[in-house]
């Protein structure tokens, strides 16, 4: 049975080593990209928050699901074509290097769309 987390560092030790380091490095990918984001465990996984939801990511048995909504997803889905995903998800297999310029870029992205649509830039 799945103990709920209370906080991404908790979440994170729950995994084997190796994938603790994938963890944290998307972590502090995201963490660079959106300095002002709040930390949360939503939906039992590491959560984003600025201005709404920013991102979520998980570790899975072979991929990390990063989810980025549906408009982080079109924003770059060319660069996103070789991954598995659906409308507001993608899969970075364990067995391929973590393409975190584009997670950064991803990032970046859904920064300006959430800052975009918030109440205090209308």
């Amino acid at each position: 049975m799945e103990r709920e987390q209370k906080n991404i560092d908790s979440y994170i030790k729950d995994f084997p080593k190796e994938i603790q380091i994938i963890l944290e490095k998307m972590r502090e990918t995201i963490r660079n990209s959106a300095p002002k984001a709040k930390e949360n465990i939503k939906y039992g996984i590491p959560t984003f928050t600025l201005h709404g939801n920013l991102v979520h990511f998980a570790a899975f048995k072979n991929h990390i699901g990063f989810y980025p909504t549906p408009g982080g997803i079109d924003a770059f889905k060319q660069e996103l074509s070789i991954y598995k995903g659906a409308k507001g998800s993608i899969q970075f297999p364990f067995d391929k290097e973590i393409p975190y310029d584009l997670i950064r870029k991803i990032v970046d992205y859904r920064v300006k769309e959430n800052e975009m649509k918030s109440p205090t830039n209308k």
